[in-house]
């Protein structure tokens, strides 16, 4: 407990310096700190390893996070030929909320296959399907997409 009071403020400090949104921080910081109580191992507990352990959450935060980027930017290329950046950016924020309303397998579907950038046979690899049960389910995937994204410019 003496090293949680100790470690707290040291590991939300790196974060919240280092992503700059102190909600991103705070659930970095939770992260952390599961982390280290669900996979506890010999290795003896110190400031220095938990910032170690936070440094890798803040990394993995920026990789999903450029995933998403790029999957919205493919989005925006295919919705968007506007040169408005107030439009752009009101697109990327529409095209996460519908991805984010997609079922959970088309989602798995468009994120492997647009964000991470794997190949279709890849993408089978890892949902545990076919390659063409994949294609398929990309093909729905990028309709549902489609229809909800359309859908959502009413409101």
């Amino acid at each position: 407990m003496a090293l949680y009071d100790l470690a707290l403020p040291q590991v939300y400090g790196y974060l919240v310096a280092r992503c700059g949104d102190r909600v991103i921080a705070e659930d970095l910081t939770s992260e952390t700190f599961l982390a280290v109580a669900t996979n506890r191992q010999d290795q003896p507990l110190t400031v220095g390893w938990l910032m170690g352990i936070a440094r890798h959450k803040l990394v993995d935060h920026w990789r999903a996070q450029a995933r998403q980027e790029r999957l919205l930017h493919a989005v925006e290329g295919s919705a968007n030929n506007s040169d408005d950046p107030w439009d752009v950016e009101l697109d990327r924020l529409r095209a996460r909320d519908v991805l984010s309303r997609l079922r959970p397998q088309h989602r798995a579907a468009l994120t492997l296959r647009y964000l991470d950038g794997l190949s279709v046979h890849e993408a089978a690899t890892i949902l545990s399907r076919s390659v063409d049960a994949t294609e398929a389910l990309l093909v729905r995937a990028r309709r549902e997409f489609r229809h909800v994204y359309e859908g959502s410019s009413d409101a």
